[in-house]
C-alpha cells in the first residue's frame, strides 16, 4: 500500500514550486476550465479567511515512472472569451525530469492554476468581434479595491471584498491595487513589508488608510506566511493507480462529467488524443462531441457496453488514428454518394458508429451502399436507438462481425427491431407535424431533391386553419367523419417539405389555390416531390380521399427506402 504524508505550505511557496517546474500536472488532468469570476472568489474566500480545501499530490521519481508517463506543465498565459469564461486549450507536455519535477497535481489544479495566474501568469480577455479562439486579446489584471467597501450583505456565494479582473491597466485609480504587484521581495520580507504598504496607499484619502493597509497587509500574510496549501501526497504509487485514483476522486460530485473522466483516461496513455481529435471535428464533423469518437474507438477496439477506456484500446486508437481518419471520410463519402447531409447526425451519431465499423473493416464496403443506406433509414424510421444503446451497438457489433463485416439486407432482417412490418409503417404515417419521426420521414422522403443550402419547414398541404372551426364543416360531410379529418390534420399524409421563404408566402392558403398559382412547372415538380397524384382533386371538400390515397402512396415510398 502506498505511503501517505501530509504537510502545508503556503501559497508563495506553491507558486515557487511551479514557476521552478516541481510541481506539474498529469497528463490525464482536465484542461483549465474556470472563469473570471471563480478566480476573484477564490481570493475573497481567502481574505475571509475560509480554508480553499486541501490538496492530492502525487510524489513522482523515476521507480514510479516510465518513459510513456506524460506531465504537463502549469499554464502561464489564459485567454478569457467575451463571457469570462477560459478557452479550453491544451497544457503544455513536459519531458519529466524527477530530480525536478517530482510533485505531479492530482486534485486541485483549478485552484493552484487559478492562484498561479493571479500573482505570476498572464491573463487576456478575448474582444467580442474576435469569434475564434486565440490566444491573447485585451491584457487584464486581478485588481482590489481599497475604498472600504466591504459588503454587509449576507446573500449566499456573494463577494465580501471588491477583487476583480480589470481591462484597464494604466488606467486605474488610485483605490485599485494590482494583486500581482505583492510577488515583490519588500512585501515579502516583513521588516520591509511596513515601509512598502504605506508606500503604496499613500494617495488612499486618509479616512481609508487604515483599511487599505489592513487590507493589503493581511493579503501578504495570506501569500507569504499562513500555510494555506493544505496538501496530503500520496508515495511509491504507479500511474495506474494514480490513474484509478484520480478517477474516483472525481466520480462523484460536481467535478468531473462521465465522458471528461473517460477523456482523461485516455489522455493519459495518449497525452495528444485531445489536440488529435480537435483537427478531426472540424468542416463535416465540426458539431460532432468528442464522445463520439470515444464510442467509437469502443466499437473499434473494445467492448461499447463497458464503456471504459483502458490502455489497451487507448493505445489501438493511437496507433492506428490515420486508419479510423481514413474511415470518417469514406463516411463522409457514402453519405454524400446517398445524398444524406452529414450535419443531420451531430446530435445523433450513435446510427452512424456501425457504418464505421464496417467501413473500417470490410475494404469492399462499396459493394454494400445499398444495404449501408436502408440500415440507417430503417434506424432512424424505427427508432432503433432510442433506448439501451450501448447495448443494442455491441449487439450490431457482434452481428456485422458474423457477417464478415458486411452490412447486408439478410442481416438487418436477422434483428428483430430492423425487421419492416405493417406496424412499423404505420407508426411512421400517423407521425404529427413537429414530431422527430414526421422530420425524419419527410427528409428521407425528399433527401434525393432538397438543395442543402436551403432550409425547409414542415408545412401543411391542406392548411390547418381550415379544420380549426366546426362552423367550416363541408355540408355534405357528416360530423363523425369531420372529426376524423380534424384528428388527421397533423398527421403525415397531409404534409410536406417546404423552402422556408415559400412556406411563409403559402401561409393558410387553400391548397387548390395554391397550386393553380404555379407554371406547369412548378405543377409537374409540386407533384412530383410532395407524393401527390395528379388525378386526385385537391378541393378541400376532397379532403377524406386527398389523405387516404396519399397515404397508400405515402406508405409505397416508405417501403421502398426501407427494403
Amino acid at each position: 500500500m502506498s505511503k501517505l504524508i501530509e504537510n502545508s505550505i503556503t501559497i508563495y511557496e506553491a507558486m515557487e514550486y511551479i514557476e521552478q517546474g516541481k510541481y506539474v500536472m498529469p497528463a490525464f488532468q482536465r484542461q483549465y476550465v474556470w472563469n473570471m469570476e471563480q478566480i476573484e472568489k477564490l481570493w475573497d474566500s481567502i481574505l475571509l479567511d475560509y480554508p480553499i480545501a486541501t490538496f492530492l499530490f502525487w510524489h513522482v521519481d523515476e521507480y514510479n515512472t516510465t518513459w510513456d508517463t506524460y506531465f504537463c506543465n502549469f499554464l502561464k498565459t489564459v485567454t478569457f472569451d467575451n463571457k469570462k469564461q477560459a478557452d479550453n486549450i491544451n497544457y503544455e507536455l513536459s519531458s519529466i525530469k524527477p530530480y525536478i519535477s517530482d510533485t505531479a497535481i492530482l486534485d486541485g489544479q483549478q485552484r493552484l492554476t487559478s492562484l498561479y495566474l493571479s500573482l505570476f501568469g498572464t491573463s487576456y480577455i478575448r474582444e467580442k468581434r474576435v469569434r475564434r479562439k486565440t490566444v491573447g486579446g485585451i491584457k487584464a489584471e486581478l485588481v482590489i479595491e481599497l475604498n472600504n467597501k466591504v459588503s454587509t450583505e449576507e446573500e449566499y456565494n456573494n463577494k465580501k471584498f471588491d477583487i476583480k479582473f480589470n481591462d484597464k491597466i494604466g488606467q486605474l485609480s488610485a483605490t485599485q491595487f494590482e494583486i500581482k504587484k505583492l510577488i515583490n521581495p519588500m512585501f515579502k520580507n516583513k521588516e520591509t513589508r511596513e515601509s512598502v504598504i504605506c508606500k503604496a496607499i499613500q494617495n488612499i484619502p486618509n479616512d481609508n488608510k487604515e483599511y487599505a493597509h489592513n487590507i493589503l497587509n493581511k493579503l501578504c500574510s495570506k501569500i507569504y506566511d499562513e500555510k494555506l496549501i493544505r496538501y496530503t501526497e500520496i508515495l511509491d504509487m504507479k500511474q495506474d493507480d494514480a490513474l484509478e485514483m484520480f478517477v474516483r476522486f472525481n466520480s462523484g460530485g460536481k467535478a468531473l462529467k462521465p465522458s471528461e473522466i473517460t477523456m482523461s483516461i485516455l489522455e493519459a496513455y495518449w497525452p495528444s488524443a485531445r489536440t488529435e481529435f480537435g483537427k478531426l471535428l472540424t468542416h463535416s464533423f465540426e458539431d460532432f462531441s468528442t464522445d463520439f469518437i470515444i464510442r467509437t474507438a469502443l466499437m473499434l477496439f473494445g467492448n461499447v457496453e463497458k464503456t471504459n477506456i483502458n490502455k489497451q484500446i487507448a493505445e489501438d486508437l493511437k496507433n492506428n488514428w490515420d486508419y479510423l481518419k481514413i474511415a470518417l471520410m469514406n463516411l463522409k463519402e457514402f453519405l454524400d454518394d446517398v445524398k444524406i447531409n452529414i450535419s443531420r447526425f451531430s446530435g445523433s451519431w450513435n446510427v452512424l458508429i456501425p457504418l464505421i465499423f464496417s467501413i473500417y473493416y470490410n475494404h469492399e464496403y462499396k459493394q454494400d451502399y445499398k444495404a449501408m443506406k436502408t440500415y440507417l433509414i430503417r434506424a432512424v424510421l424505427f427508432n432503433f436507438f432510442q433506448a439501451g444503446t450501448k447495448g443494442k451497438l455491441q449487439k450490431l457489433k457482434k452481428k456485422i462481425s458474423e457477417y464478415n463485416y458486411k452490412i447486408t439486407i439478410d442481416m438487418l432482417d436477422d434483428i428483430y427491431d430492423f425487421k419492416v412490418t405493417d406496424s412499423k409503417i404505420e407508426d411512421i404515417l400517423n407521425s404529427e407535424k413537429g414530431s422527430r419521426m414526421a422530420g425524419e420521414a419527410l427528409y428521407y422522403l425528399s433527401h434525393n431533391w432538397l438543395n442543402i443550402s436551403c432550409n425547409y419547414e414542415q408545412d401543411h398541404l391542406h392548411p390547418c386553419e381550415r379544420f380549426s372551426d366546426d362552423n367550416r364543416k363541408p355540408i355534405r360531410i357528416k360530423f363523425d367523419e369531420w372529426k376524423e379529418w380534424k384528428g388527421n390534420r397533423n398527421r403525415l399524409p397531409n404534409l410536406h417539405l417546404l423552402e422556408g421563404r415559400s412556406n411563409a408566402s403559402k401561409s393558410a392558403m387553400p391548397l387548390l389555390d395554391y397550386v393553380n398559382d404555379m407554371n406547369q412547372e412548378q405543377k409537374r415538380l409540386f407533384y412530383e416531390h410532395s407524393f401527390v397524384r395528379p388525378s386526385i382533386s385537391l378541393e378541400f371538400d376532397n379532403f377524406g380521399r386527398f389523405y387516404t390515397e396519399r397515404k397508400k402512396l405515402l406508405a409505397e415510398k416508405i417501403k421502398e427506402l426501407v427494403e
